[in-house]
C-alpha cells in the first residue's frame, strides 16, 4: 500500500516536471514547437478531453512502465500519471477560459504566459512550482479590467471537447 501511494505521489510530481520541460522545449525547438506556435496564435485550448487524450497518448509507455517493477508500484504510478494528466488538461483549459478560477496558484501562469506573450517565462500549465524552482516565474499584475469584466462562470463551465 505504501509503495502504491509513494509511486502515485512521485509520478504526479514527476509528470509536472516533464510537462514544464516539454513546454520549454516547445519554445526553443522549431520542429517540436510547430504545433505549439499554432496554439499560441489561436490562444485557446482544445477542450479538456482532447488535451487529456494528447497527454496520455504522449506518455502512455512511461505511465505503464512501473508495472514491470510490481503491481502496487504500477497501479500507484499509473494513477499518479493519469491523475496529473487529467488535472493538467483541466487546468490548461480553465486558464484559457476562466483563469480567475485557478485558486491553487496566486497567478494563473499559463494564462499570463499567453496574455503577455512570455516566451521565456511561466511555462507551467497546471502548477507554478517548476517556474519558481528554475527561475522562470515572472509575477505580473494579471487581474485587470479585462478579467474583472468577464461574466462569472463556474469551475465546470468550460469547453470539455
Amino acid at each position: 500500500m505504501l509503495i502504491g501511494i509513494s509511486c502515485f505521489a512521485i509520478a504526479f510530481v514527476l509528470a509536472s516536471l516533464v510537462e514544464y520541460w516539454l513546454h520549454r522545449l516547445m519554445h526553443v525547438s522549431p520542429k517540436v514547437g510547430e504545433r505549439h506556435r499554432d496554439h499560441h496564435r489561436r490562444n485557446e485550448g482544445q477542450g479538456v478531453l482532447w488535451e487529456f487524450r494528447d497527454y496520455v497518448k504522449g506518455s502512455f509507455i512511461v505511465m505503464v512502465a512501473m508495472f514491470l517493477v510490481s503491481l502496487p508500484a504500477g497501479i500507484g504510478w499509473f494513477l499518479g500519471s493519469l491523475g496529473y494528466a487529467a488535472f493538467s488538461a483541466y487546468a490548461h483549459q480553465l486558464q484559457h477560459e476562466n483563469p480567475t478560477k485557478c485558486f491553487w496558484m496566486p497567478m494563473p501562469v499559463h494564462y499570463v504566459h499567453h496574455k503577455y506573450q512570455m516566451w521565456h517565462h511561466n511555462f507551467g500549465l497546471a502548477v507554478d512550482w517548476w517556474d519558481r524552482v528554475f527561475g522562470t516565474y515572472k509575477s505580473v499584475e494579471w487581474l485587470t479590467e479585462e478579467e474583472l469584466q468577464q461574466p462569472e462562470k463556474g469551475y465546470a463551465q468550460l469547453r470539455w471537447w
